[in-house]
Order: structure tokens, then sequence, then C-alpha cells
């Protein structure tokens, strides 16, 4: 395989990736309260007070990064599946991978959540914020990729011990609520991606080199979601709320209303496929001038889309905008080569937008939370056109600089996604800076800066630990 084309998927991947990793951080550390304007946060918990209101609809660039970042898990599965039948292993030994990162993934969500200071202590304490750095100490054991570093034993006894540790602190540990151990305290964005790994991994497995297949998949889900709601009993709707065995139930680790999101990982992984056959398609050149000029304006509609999208106030030109996609794709493709990734990328963006589109008044309009079927499609299209453009700015200097931050944090999201609230935040209350942090932002521009910085904090630990080459995988 061409080892510069091989970076150049890679690198796409992971800066969306980072991307997505860098929003989830930002989101979550901009002050809250009446101090930044509603397109800051999530739509369906809109300032002053943030309460939820599920009959919101609208979608702001916060909820565009959590599907993102499933659409870029659907692309990995795509790579990851590739160079393991390349190894030898099964299809059996496949679905045995995608179980055990089923499983590491739902330990981490249930680890991470309860080595969280204010989870450990209703008031912490510095001891319960050493206990937090200790937690991301165990999981730094738990998921590092050791691989040709040092010997096999030593960090299989490292592995091993970090979970029994870790496993001992949840059984001893009361908790703030002194009823200890609680399976339902966990991160639910990581339950959904384990369930994720688990569920498309399988199915990446048992339909590879058949991507009609998988579609077909996503009816029958579809099916499944529409007549679990129905009101009367069937089937159907017992399987869709199965969710106890022998009086144990186990809808902590598992809903098939998680099989949602099959609609945005599936679409990733057709992505993956065709990055794949890019090394077999004739070498792409320099992007040129007046592709340069049409992905510019295509980044132009997809934010005004993005805006239509969330203002609603002329939310029937949202179709205009797609066809303007159109537009800019048959300008920039009519004289090149047929069907290159580039050009499925492009027409698969518009087709999702398109179908995303014509689902928005289903369900009371688009929203992530409770999310709508045209919540996939569209954030879906995003993401294919997200790696296109990506790919096409790759080349231009100043964009390579920005791509190589974001796929610095792609390559390592475990990492970014636990510094935060397991090194950072006790950090600074332990050098008892926590409290002028925390009281800091009292004007729109310092709410927004103060998330900047932590952002880029957490950005500086992942890249270091880049660095030293200190990955965790799981």
């Amino acid at each position: 395989m061409n080892q510069s084309l091989k970076s150049s998927r890679v690198e796409a991947l992971d800066a969306l990736r980072g991307i997505a990793i860098f929003g989830m951080v930002l989101s979550g550390s901009i002050a809250f309260g009446d101090v930044l304007p509603a397109w800051m946060y999530h739509a369906q918990v809109p300032p002053p007070l943030h309460q939820f209101n599920p009959a919101l609809p609208g979608i702001t660039w916060v909820d565009l990064v959590f599907p993102l970042f499933l659409f870029c898990m659907g692309a990995a599965i795509s790579f990851s599946v590739s160079a393991n039948i390349k190894r030898g292993l099964s299809k059996l030994q496949l679905c045995r991978i995608a179980g055990r990162r089923f499983l590491q993934l739902l330990f981490f969500a249930l680890f991470f959540q309860h080595c969280k200071a204010w989870v450990i202590s209703e008031h912490p304490t510095i001891n319960d914020h050493l206990l937090s750095i200790f937690g991301f100490l165990l999981l730094f054991g738990q998921f590092y990729d050791a691989k040709g570093k040092q010997p096999t034993l030593v960090w299989s006894l490292l592995k091993a011990s970090s979970y029994l540790i870790g496993i001992v602190l949840l059984v001893v540990l009361p908790f703030s609520d002194g009823k200890g151990f609680d399976f339902y305290r966990s991160d639910i964005i990581i339950v959904v991606l384990a369930n994720m790994a688990l569920f498309a991994g399988i199915i990446y497995v048992l339909t590879i080199n058949r991507p009609i297949a998988r579609g077909l998949l996503l009816v029958a889900v579809a099916a499944i979601i529409l007549s679990a709601r129905e009101p009367y009993e069937s089937g159907v709707k017992q399987f869709f709320y199965f969710k106890e065995v022998a009086g144990y139930s186990f809808d902590w680790a598992y809903k098939f209303y998680f099989l949602k999101y099959l609609f945005i990982v599936i679409p990733g992984t057709w992505v993956g496929d065709w990055l794949l056959n890019r090394a077999n398609e004739q070498k792409p050149t320099a992007v040129s001038s007046s592709t340069f000029l049409t992905s510019l304006g295509a980044s132009i509609l997809l934010l005004c889309l993005l805006i239509l999208l969330f203002e609603r106030t002329y939310l029937n030109y949202s179709f205009l905008v797609v066809i303007g996609l159109g537009i800019l794709s048959w300008l920039r493709f009519k004289n090149a080569v047929p069907q290159s990734t580039e050009q499925r990328l492009a027409t698969a963006g518009i087709f999702l937008l398109f179908i995303g589109l014509l689902l928005e008044p289903y369900e009371g309009g688009i929203k992530k939370d409770p999310s709508t079927f045209s919540y996939y499609f569209v954030t879906a299209g995003y993401g294919c056109w997200g790696v296109l453009l990506l790919l096409d700015f790759a080349n231009y200097k100043l964009f390579n600089v920005v791509s190589t931050f974001f796929a610095a944090l792609g390559k390592n999201p475990l990492v970014a996604y636990a510094t935060g609230s397991l090194l950072i935040l006790p950090l600074l209350s332990i050098l008892g800076w926590r409290s002028a942090w925390d009281g800091w932002a009292t004007t729109p521009w310092l709410g927004f800066f103060k998330g900047i910085i932590f952002t880029l904090l957490v950005s500086g630990v992942t890249i270091l630990f880049n660095q030293f080459k200190l990955y965790w995988r799981s």
C-alpha cells in the first residue's frame, strides 16, 4: 500500500475525530448560565437555566461532535478489521475482539465515572482529588498499548494489576451517596461507544465486502424502533425492551435503543471501505485553486445549513443549501475520474443530508436528545463532508498545521476524554485554584475563553502523551 496515501487517509480521520474530541471537551468546559448565546450549548438545553427541553427542535455545533466521533469510529472499524484479516485472523476471532472492546469500554465507562472527585465525595478533599489522579494512572495501566515497547509479560501484569486495583476501589469506596458502587453510575457516551464497538464490529465482520447488506440491516433496525413505539404489545416491542434475564437487569450495559446510532456508524464503515480502496486509485494530485474554492464554498454552505437548522426561521432554505452543495460537486467532479473516493464522499454526503432534511419535520424536528432519524442522516452527511474537506485542505500549509493538531488529539481519544476530569481539575483543586477557576467567567468572552484554555490544557497533555508514544487502546 502506498504509504503516503495511507498516511493521508488516517490523518483525515484522526483530524475529524480530534475535532470531535476538542468539541466535546470545549462544550463541557465553557461557562454555563446566562453567559453565552444559545448556539454555544446543546439545542435542547438552552441558557440561562440549561434545563432539558425535549420538545425544543434544532441542533448546534455542540450536537455535531458526538456523532462525528461515532462516524469516525465506523471508519476505524473498517481499518481495524482489514488489518486483522491481513494478519490471518478468522471471523470468529474478529468477533471476539469486538466483544473484548465492548467489555473494556464498558469498564472504562464505569470506572471513569466513579473516579471523579465529586462522585467519590459530596465535598471532595485533597485525598479525594488524589484518588481521582490515581484513577487516571490506573486507566493508564488498563488501556496503555505497550506493543513494541516492553516485554509482553511485564505489561500484561501491569494491565491485570491495574484492573484488579480498580475493581477493589469500586467495591470498597462508599462514594458520595454512601451506597457504594452502582452499575447505573457510568459515562453514557462511553457506554454507547461500547455498544457500537460490539454490534457495529460484528455486523462489519459478517458483511465484509457487502455494504448493501449493512444498509439493509439498518432498515431492520429502523423497523424495530418504529414498531416498538406503537402502544399495543407485540413480540417486536418485547424484543426492543428486552433487558432482564433471571431477574437480573442489564440495561446499564445494553439497550436496543442504543443501536439507533448504527445509522451514523454504518455509513462511517462505508467511508472506511472507500478510503481503504483509495490506494488502488490513481494517485491524487495536489488540490487545484478551483477545487480549493469549491471546498471553501462547501464549508460555508455547511455552516449555513447548521445555522438554518438551529434558527429555524427560514428552514425551507436548507434544501437550497443541499442543492448548492450538489452544484459545487458537479463543478468539481465533471472532468474528474469517475467514482473517485472524493466523489463518493461528496455524493454520499449530499444524499444523507437530503434524506435528513426530508425527515426533519418527523418527530417534532431534528433533535439530538431524544435523537431523531433526521439527526442521524444529517450528522452522517456532515461526517462524509468533514472527511472530504479535511482531505482537500491538508494540501495547504496553514490548514495542514491545524489538521495535524487535531489529528494528534484523534490518535489518543481516551486520554483526551479522561484528562480533564481525572487530572486537570483535581490538580487545580489540590493547588487551591479551583474556586478562582470556577468563578472566573463573568462575561460571555471570558466564559468562552475559559473553555478554550481548559481544552488546550487537555490537548497539551494528550499531545505530550503522544510524544512519548503513550497511547490508550481498547
